[in-house]
Order: C-alpha cells, then sequence, then structure tokens
C-alpha cells in the first residue's frame, strides 16, 4: 500500500513563522512526530499506511484571535493545516497526510458560561474536566466517549459518533445534542460563523476538513450519582437479552454494554468480579433503578458482581464502567495481545440476540463479541465493537462483505481514513458546500474527503 506523501509545495517557512511571532510552536521532530499520530494503530491497514506520516510544524494557540492569525496565515502561504484535540480517535483523523502545519487546540480550554441546562465552552477543552465543570452546578453532559479522561470536546464532535449516554439520548447527531458550534474559517481575512440546529451537520463528523471549530454549545441534564457496576450471567445471549430487557424496560442506565467471557483476561483488575466462566454487563445504573437492576438479574439468573459510586470504584483500583465498553474494549484486548484489531457494526432492527449467537457459532475464535445498547433517530439501536484477529486486508473485507450480506449489519468500517469510506457510505454534498467557503483552497486535513476535488479549490 501506498504510503501518503508531502506534495511539493514552495513554502516559506520563515515568512510564516514571522506572521504567527508570539504564538507557541514547536519544531522538534519528536514533538512533531508525537502530535501527527492518534489510536490508528488499531488497524494494521491503517498502521501500514499512516506510521511515519508526520507534519512539518505544530502550533499551539492561546486564544481564538491566536486561531485566525493562523488560519490567514495558513491561507496566505497556502500550507496543509490538519486541528488536533487529544488525539484520541482512531481513524487517522488527526495525520496530516499532506504535512503542514498541525494545529493543535488543546490551550482552548476555557468554560465560557454554564446555565440552566446548557454550557458553552471553548473546543479544546478536556471532556472530562468540562463533566465535572457541569457536575458542579448539578448537571452533567448527555454524553461522551469512554476517552473522556484525554479527549476534547471538539475532537469529539469533529470525529465522534456517540458513546457512554447514548443510551439514553441517542448519537451526537442526533437533534438537540449540540446547539451551537462557532467556526473560524480559513483564507486571508478568516470570517467567523456560528452554526445552529441542523446547520451543525455540516462541521459534525467531518474530521476538521471544512473549518476550525473554536466554540460549542451543549445541552446538559441533571446530574446523576451513577452506580457503576457489573452483571454476570452463564451465557452470552441471557447477557443480552438482559441487557436489551433492561433497555426496554426504561431502566435509568447511562449504560449497558455486554462483554463476553473470553474478554475477561484483558480485564486484569478486576479478578473474580469478572471471572473467566460468566459474560458480563457493565453498566452505569441511577440508584433509585438499582433494586429493578438488581431483580432482573436474579431473575434471570445472574448475580451483580459489584456495584459502587465512582469514588468506590476508584479507592478499589477498578477502572469506571465507562471504561469497560466502546473502544476501551478494544484498547484493553490491544495492550495484551497485538494479534486484534476490530470492525464496528450496527445490527438491523429489531436487534435478534439469535443472530449474534449465529455469528459466534459461525467465526468460533476469530472474533470476540462486545455489545452497547444505544438509540439513534428516536430509536433503540445496538452496536458491535468486536475483536477480530488480524488475518490479512483481503480476509478484513470478505469479513465485512460477509456480515452486511449475509446477516443485514451495517459496517462502519474503522479501517480507511476517509469520510465516506469508514461511515457515510456516501458523499455528504452539504459539508462539501461548506468547506467550499470555510475552507476554499482546500488546505484543511487534505485527503481525508473524497468529496473534495482540486479543482474546487479557489485559486487566487
Amino acid at each position: 500500500m501506498n504510503k501518503p506523501g508531502k506534495p511539493e509545495r514552495a513554502i516559506d517557512w520563515a515568512a510564516f513563522r514571522a506572521e504567527i511571532e508570539g504564538i507557541r510552536i514547536y519544531d522538534d521532530p519528536k514533538q512533531v512526530e508525537l502530535r501527527s499520530r492518534d489510536y490508528f494503530w488499531y488497524s494494521p491497514i491503517l498502521n501500514e499506511q499512516l506510521d511515519g506520516v508526520t507534519g512539518d510544524l505544530v502550533v499551539l494557540p492561546q486564544d481564538q484571535e491566536e486561531v485566525k492569525r493562523v488560519a490567514a496565515a495558513v491561507a496566505r502561504h497556502r500550507i496543509p493545516l490538519t486541528i488536533r484535540g487529544g488525539g484520541t480517535g482512531n481513524y487517522g483523523q488527526c495525520v496530516p497526510l499532506e504535512g503542514g502545519v498541525i494545529l493543535d487546540v488543546t490551550r482552548l480550554d476555557k468554560v465560557i458560561e454554564i446555565g440552566e441546562g446548557r454550557v458553552r465552552c471553548e473546543a479544546g477543552i478536556r471532556i472530562s474536566r468540562l463533566d465535572d465543570a457541569a457536575r458542579e452546578t448539578g448537571q452533567e453532559l448527555l454524553m461522551y466517549p469512554s476517552t473522556r479522561q484525554m479527549a476534547t470536546i471538539g475532537g469529539f464532535l469533529a470525529g465522534g459518533s456517540g458513546g457512554i449516554g447514548s443510551l439514553r439520548h441517542g448519537m451526537l447527531r442526533d437533534p438537540g445534542n449540540v446547539t451551537c458550534v462557532k467556526v473560524v474559517t480559513v483564507e486571508p481575512q478568516p470570517q467567523v460563523i456560528e452554526l445552529h440546529g441542523d446547520e451543525i451537520q455540516k462541521v459534525q463528523h467531518a474530521y476538521g476538513t471544512n473549518g476550525i471549530v473554536t466554540e460549542l454549545e451543549l445541552p446538559l441534564t441533571q446530574a446523576t450519582d451513577w452506580l457503576h457496576c457489573a452483571a454476570l450471567f452463564d451465557g452470552y445471549d441471557t447477557a443480552l437479552r438482559f441487557a436489551q430487557g433492561a433497555q426496554e424496560e426504561g431502566l435509568d442506565c447511562y449504560l449497558l454494554t455486554t462483554v463476553e467471557r473470553r474478554f475477561a483476561p484483558y480485564y486484569r483488575k478486576f479478578g473474580d468480579l469478572f471471572p473467566d466462566d460468566r459474560d458480563a454487563v457493565f453498566a452505569m445504573v441511577a440508584p433509585e433503578a438499582m433494586d429493578r437492576f438488581r431483580d432482573k438479574a436474579d431473575g434471570m439468573g445472574g448475580r451483580i458482581s459489584f456495584a459502587m459510586t465512582k469514588p468506590e470504584i476508584r479507592e478499589a483500583g477498578l477502572q469506571p464502567a465507562y471504561e469497560c465498553g466502546w473502544n476501551h474494549t478494544t484498547l484493553q484486548a490491544l495492550k495484551a495481545d497485538k494479534g486484534w484489531t476490530y470492525l464496528q457494526v450496527a445490527y438491523p432492527q429489531p436487534f435478534d440476540p439469535d443472530l449474534v449467537m449465529r455469528q459466534m457459532a459461525r467465526y468460533g475464535d476469530e472474533i470476540f463479541w462486545h455489545h452497547e445498547m444505544a438509540r439513534m433517530g428516536g430509536h433503540i439501536q445496538i452496536f458491535a465493537l468486536p475483536l477480530v484477529r488480524w488475518r490479512g486486508r483481503d480476509a478484513m473485507y470478505d469479513l465485512i462483505a460477509e456480515l452486511e450480506e449475509k446477516d443485514g449489519c451495517t459496517i462502519y468500517d474503522p479501517h480507511t481514513v476517509t469520510i465516506e469510506d469508514g461511515g457515510m457510505k456516501e458523499i455528504d454534498t452539504a459539508q462539501i458546500d461548506f468547506k467550499k467557503k470555510a475552507d476554499p483552497y482546500g488546505l484543511m486535513n487534505p485527503g481525508k474527503t473524497r468529496g473534495w476535488m482540486a479543482d474546487m479549490a479557489r485559486t487566487d
């Protein structure tokens, strides 16, 4: 596979540096390389394609005015620009395929305003800090990824789809989950554009290809002191039916994730709390729903392994439940065994646990299964993020075809860098039209969207 390469560009780096004098720059090769990576190594295909691909310079603006100065200078000198937050994405979203400037926005980390049911913040704030700030007012975020400790809220908007809380509130792109986004355009005289409502889809999950997101406004809900717990069952089909039933019956949960017993060796901290002869449902349950949760588990032959508040979980040296699901399952397995990779699977509705059991029988030890209960477009939607034994590119795409054609699943391919091939399956013309306005020279994160053609770029 051919690696991306830096095109021949006559860039006057000295002039660029002079124009942004006073803004912090990293040009040490090790620092640049570090900030040119994310978690693309989950995929052997992307690891081969992207390993060693780096930018030329890292720029760390301290505020939004410095962002505008960088945007203007980049536009004048026609320098590729890649935005970076916490770097927790899995698809190479912040890897600069054509080199250029990496704009690290993690210094834009202010909570601007918290009100009743809303928070406005800068894009570079860590999600954990943002949620902690909301909790100080008795409120919490609607959702966050399992990487909440490191991920930034702007990166979640640009590269994420959902996560912990999607069981309750749907996916990130569902109406009302983001209420306002402020974007800086990349042109010699940058503009500031505010997007509201459906307009936000122009930049949501666009991989930072069409405007620099500097601010967001998000809704908040009343905070809950979630109990982090696990229910154990003798049979993965029973674990699935328990989680499915808990969601359908409206038990107040923030997370319901089923993890089959073969994952147990990768959850080393839990020991007998997740033994290798039982399948687990990790959950975050509202205290007032815990009795129903326990009774339902007992009624299905299961048992509650533990139920603790977050401080109690930390005191016990265990991981919170949100680090036991979504893509943290992949991370925990890869730490122990580099022979795995993964897939992202959406199941046909209505969900049938028997389909999963047929898949388990069909693939045996080639795939270990884990499923997430969520909502999408107002309806229950079950996802899987299974571990897949790496057997090569051809075998991976044969598997993808089989899951889609035989089982009716939809695969969000985590082994490609382009937006369309990863999930959308088609070019989002609204995003491309907005790119013409917000990034008229086609400088932002080049190579990440097939919808942008070289002849679309302004040449003046």
